[in-house]
């Protein structure tokens, strides 16, 4: 069991060194999955939105600040255990290898990076033709640099 953060896996400012590390471990987590499943040993990662101390900075200047604050703080671990719980029992027995989120009541599985698009020129390619001819073919299936709080812009329920 591993836990991960969506400041990795979706993204937040001021954190590139937090993320970078939470998505070394899904990768370790992954390679542990791959390696280890011939001797049925299992590895997941858990994303826990919760309230910590590490997000207790979050400001407070405003009212809808303090209303969001005030939901977060409702995100207590008692919510995550049971999900914890559940992977590290024999009930997720075929269950190796993902990434899930816990949020208040909510369970999420989330994708993780594989191929999107496919782009392929016989003669190869030259800085120019990928901007003339790659970039447009792949433009609708770039990733926004959404933060999670757009990516979760709903209340926990």
């Amino acid at each position: 069991m591993h836990f991960t953060s969506t400041s990795g896996l979706i993204g937040n400012f001021g954190q590139a060194n937090y993320a970078a590390a939470k998505m070394g471990i899904v990768g370790l987590s992954r390679g542990i999955a791959l390696d280890m499943q011939r001797y049925n040993v299992r590895s997941n990662c858990i994303s826990p939105f919760a309230w910590s101390r590490m997000i207790g900075t979050i400001p407070t200047e405003t009212p809808e600040q303090q209303a969001r604050v005030e939901r977060i703080k409702k995100m207590t671990p008692d919510k995550i255990a049971p999900l914890a719980i559940f992977l590290l029992s024999d009930l997720a027995k075929e269950v190796s290898g993902q990434i899930l989120a816990s949020r208040m009541h909510e369970i999420y599985l989330f994708n993780q990076t594989r191929p999107i698009r496919s782009i392929h020129r016989e003669e190869g390619w030259t800085p120019q033709t990928i901007a003339e001819h790659a970039l447009p073919a792949m433009r609708s299936s770039l990733t926004a640099l959404d933060r999670s709080g757009d990516v979760f812009s709903w209340d926990p329920v």
